[in-house]
């Protein structure tokens, strides 16, 4: 016993002094221009950590929703308002800024004001282009440099300039601010204002947001320093007046804003022009109230170093052992983690819609992102905040009704599929996430979710009720006369419901709520009602893929629909697989592929399809024959849910056939758009070696990318550690074949989340063949609200949660322990 203390001490005092050894400027390894190509629709530009000011140059690519691109576009703007990572319509982008270094023979109406036709003064070699955190950077062939920095809410732009125009004359600047946003969106009358005097540029307009319904209202301010002013003025279409300086403008009759906004025009170009830029939801007297308050001495070099100490303080608490890992390694992780923390945006003090003292997030784009990772990492790394957004939802609901599922830009969004704020305020709530929510609210309004139907449950709450609590299904072709969405994605939102659900029974079960948890329970089983036991899957041509087994439409009166189970897959290049009216019964996903979500009862999954090894084949064609793709959530628990079957190696296997190969520090590099962080969350937690399962206190073990990885609790400052003994650089040592934890053996293939808070030290060490033991036993598989069969040995709740038993397991998942619960 005393040897195996001394060992442990030993080890422990080595795992220090290689922490101590290992030191360096997370920093360094954050790339924002990962994303910034091939659809991955990344806001590559200057922000804080959930900051509502987000600048970068906006460019004219048709996958511009994030504002700026590295694919061959121009730059026709700089502005403000960004979102990351989304699909769909382009998103914010508002009152650009755009400059010249004079107007040809002296006459502004030379230079060109409408976007379209200044596009063709914005071309740029991507090598001039510098990104990092805080901070962003670009070179236009005009030879005007534009260096953007940021704080909560304001901008500050360097503009530097040539000291000659294209036509040898003296450079006289002219930057100019228009009334467009990225989707040209504007609706009815934007205003804008100039000061003749000390130039300050104020206006307003009207526009919509890029996923949902209605519209809002944003204001600015811009001033300038460096330069005396020339003259300033409105322009219109293609002319402009420096004797007009107030301008309102509607969006005109041809479908298209008409052209207008205000400039400002300096007497030399020889030092650096500064433009700060503020924006408010309210009026345009608080944006000029933040940028003078953020921003009171247009200081450069001040607000861009405190906008990297910003990101500093959030990303350093996780560090990791460089020994052996390239570069690529280190930056694909680290800037995962940066994009984790672009989206939501922190909108406090800025919501005109009611009046509260709770905070208020907005950018939740879209939910059934980012509930299953990048929510739950935030979780780890930033509970602070996750605290906040969980009081801004219930907030939203106090105040809207429901709790959203996608939310922008003060509106709302449209459902994709369940009610997945459940999800989100269940994984907190377990995770003992408390910092001033009321949870008695909360709880109210996960269950007006499952209790009561919208009128437009399009955008919030959940469709067709009536038939779920008749049927215990969401029919095809339901007949549902209370609420109005799209009546498709029977098959997903049926998944989902019963998902959801399973997530109320948790928070009901921890708040003493048992005839609630019990019913919430029953109800999370809805998903077996579609479940078609003999149904068969083919390919186009015919062939049997040789699986039975599936979910599948049902009709009210109980018969069977039929969808081919790979419709909507990644081959599938003609089915509609999202809002459409024509859509098909799941949603951006195939049969195949929610074939695997009932993430609260994979005991049951597994016995219904055949057992462990059944169940492993069926998870290798999902991913060897590509039905899945990695660049779409649906597929990224799918990556570890080999742990259930008995196989976590196998889960370890295929996180490394998707990182790097899907995931490279690229700008071309994600396989998706990134979605406000999901792909960044993915490649960090799997690359940490602890992927969760969201909506429960479970977290799947692999082996991490590094030799070693330490997470500090920002709450509790304890440090909890993976240490990867026979680390392996190469990665062809992958499979764990046995763990310590705290210094004793461990054979489960999980961890709660109290690893992190507790700071514990979890050990692995690994070999080149997967273990014939390790995670493989039935009482180390991961909770499953069923009992495992096909295993050697039985499987039950309480033999999974220990003294605690059954009934307490169902109403508390993930043991919760003693803690008190409430506001």
């Amino acid at each position: 016993m005393m040897v195996a203390v001394l060992v442990a001490l030993c080890w422990l005092h080595l795992v220090r002094w290689t922490e101590a050894q290992d030191v360096f400027d997370v920093l360094s390894y954050v790339d924002p221009l990962i994303g910034a190509s091939n659809g991955g629709n990344v806001f590559p530009g200057a922000s804080l950590p959930y900051g509502m000011a987000k600048a970068v140059a906006d460019t004219n690519s048709s996958s511009n929703q994030g504002g700026f691109t590295l694919d061959g576009a121009v730059v026709t703007g700089f502005s403000i308002m960004h979102d990351s990572g989304t699909g769909g319509n382009p998103s914010l982008g508002n009152f650009a800024l755009f400059p010249y270094t004079n107007c040809p023979g002296g006459d502004v109406d030379q230079c060109a004001f409408p976007k379209k036709t200044r596009a063709r003064f914005g071309a740029f070699s991507n090598s001039s282009v510098s990104a990092k955190p805080g901070t962003f950077g670009i070179t236009l062939n005009s030879g005007i440099r534009s260096e953007i920095t940021v704080t909560q809410h304001a901008a500050l732009f360097k503009f530097e300039f040539p000291t000659t125009g294209a036509d040898g004359e003296v450079a006289q600047p002219l930057i100019l601010q228009d009334l467009t946003d990225l989707a040209d969106s504007r609706q009815d009358n934007g205003t804008v204002s100039v000061d003749a005097t000390t130039g300050r540029i104020t206006g307003s307009a009207r526009f919509l947001p890029s996923f949902g319904g209605g519209n809002f209202v944003l204001y600015f301010c811009t001033d300038f320093s460096g330069a005396d002013i020339l003259d300033n003025g409105i322009f219109v279409n293609s002319r402009a007046s420096a004797s007009v300086k107030n301008l309102t403008i509607s969006r005109s009759i041809n479908g298209y804003p008409l052209p207008g906004g205000a400039f400002v025009r300096f007497k030399s170009g020889t030092e650096p022009i500064l433009v700060r830029t503020a924006t408010s939801f309210i009026s345009a007297s608080q944006a000029c109230a933040h940028a003078e308050n953020e921003i009171p001495e247009f200081d450069f070099t001040a607000v861009s170093t405190a906008a990297t100490e910003a990101w500093r303080a959030k990303i350093s608490p996780i560090q990791v052992s460089t020994t052996g890992v390239n570069q690529s390694t280190l930056i694909n992780f680290y800037s995962g983690i940066y994009r984790t923390m672009i989206n939501p945006q922190n909108y406090t003090g800025e919501n005109p819609l009611w009046s509260s003292s709770e905070p208020y997030f907005d950018s939740f784009y879209c939910i059934w992102d980012l509930f299953r990772s990048q929510l739950p990492f935030l979780t780890i790394v930033d509970p602070a905040a996750v605290a906040e957004m969980i009081r801004s939802l219930i907030d939203t609901y106090r105040h809207v009704g429901w709790l959203p599922d996608c939310r922008m830009s003060l509106n709302k969004g449209y459902t994709q599929g369940g009610s997945n704020a459940d999800n989100v305020l269940a994984d907190a709530y377990l995770k003992g996430v408390k910092d001033g929510i009321d949870w008695n609210d909360g709880y109210a309004a996960v269950v007006k979710d499952a209790e009561v139907e919208p009128y437009d449950w399009c955008c919030e709450g959940r469709g067709g009720l009536d038939s779920w609590k008749a049927l215990g299904y969401i029919p095809v072709q339901d007949f549902d006369y209370k609420g109005f969405g799209t009546m498709t994605r029977s098959i997903s939102r049926t998944l989902e419901y019963s998902y959801n659900d399973f997530c109320i029974s948790q928070i009901a079960g921890g708040l003493g709520k048992t005839a609630d948890q019990e019913k919430y329970i029953e109800s999370s089983g809805n998903w077996q009602n579609l479940y078609k036991a003999d149904q068969r899957s083919y390919w186009w041509d015919g062939t049997d893929t040789g699986f039975v087994g599936f979910f599948e439409p049902r009709f009210l009166n109980k018969t069977w629909g039929y969808q081919n189970p790979l419709n909507c897959s990644n081959l599938d290049q003609y089915s509609s697989c999202s809002l459409q009216n024509t859509g098909r019964e799941t949603f951006e996903s195939s049969i195949w592929e929610y074939g695997f979500f009932v993430p609260h009862d994979q005991a049951t999954l597994l016995t219904i399809y055949g057992g462990p090894d059944a169940f492993v084949r069926r998870l290798d064609y999902l991913h060897d024959h590509n039905i899945t793709y990695i660049g779409n959530e649906p597929s990224f628990l799918t990556v570890f849910q080999y742990h259930y079957a008995g196989r976590p190696g196998l889960s370890a296997k295929r996180s490394h056939f998707y990182i790097p190969s899907f995931f490279s520090p690229t700008p071309d590099g994600l396989p998706g758009n990134d979605d406000s962080g999901a792909m960044g969350s993915f490649v960090a937690f799997a690359m940490m070696g602890l992927f969760p399962n969201p909506g429960q206190d479970v977290y799947l073990i692999t082996p991490p990318f590094f030799a070693q990885v330490n997470i500090t609790h920002p709450q509790t400052r304890k440090t909890a550690s993976v240490r990867t003994r026979n680390f392996d650089p190469s990665y062809a040592s992958i499979y764990i074949q046995s763990a310590t934890l705290d210094g004793a053996p461990y054979t489960k293939s999980w961890l709660d989340h109290s690893f992190f808070t507790d700071g514990k030290q979890l050990v692995l060490t690994v070999g080149r063949n997967e273990s014939a033991t390790w995670g493989r036993h039935i009482d180390d598989l991961p909770p499953s609200l069923g009992r495992y069969a096909g295993f050697n040995g039985t499987f039950s709740a309480k033999r999974a949660m220990g003294t605690r038993g059954a009934r307490s397991y169902r109403a508390n998942f993930a043991a919760v322990g003693d803690q008190t619960w409430g506001s």
